[in-house]
């Protein structure tokens, strides 16, 4: 059995979130320039079993679609044709970042570690995860 991947996907970053290869933990992976994402996707699935990939659904609160997807549907597409193997499905990420955020707070992190973006995007990535096996179950 293969991990699950999770992308927080943004213009400038990209956090990433794996579970473990049974899939019962979500793990914060890393942050990436999304410029360079495609190309480290590339290298971790040579590297790593990866069954499925989970990217984030920016929607608004009354449901409509955020103004990210202008940014994500490229990328699904130009996945997809990188990877035709690897199904990617869009799971709801709203309040990911605020959620990020109360659990930094809980882990005890200073404030100038909480304004770390990458570390919030990671975490978001996570939660987008850890949200996903929940709705598995």
């Amino acid at each position: 059995m293969g991990r699950i991947l999770a992308i927080d996907f943004g213009r400038k970053r990209t956090g990433l979130a794996v579970t473990d290869v049974l899939r019962i933990t979500a793990n914060p992976l890393l942050t990436i320039e999304t410029k360079d994402l495609i190309n480290w996707l590339t290298e971790y699935f040579a590297k790593e079993p990866v069954d499925e990939v989970v990217i984030g659904h920016p929607t608004q609160m009354n449901g409509d679609e955020s103004e990210s997807m202008n940014y994500i549907r490229p990328f699904m597409g130009v996945f997809k044709k990188q990877f035709p193997d690897k199904p990617i499905t869009m799971y709801d990420e709203r309040f990911t970042s605020v959620l990020a955020h109360r659990a930094m707070i809980n882990m005890g992190m200073k404030k100038k570690d909480r304004q770390d973006k990458a570390v919030v995007d990671k975490i978001a990535a996570c939660i987008i995860l850890e949200d996903y096996l929940n709705y598995k179950l």
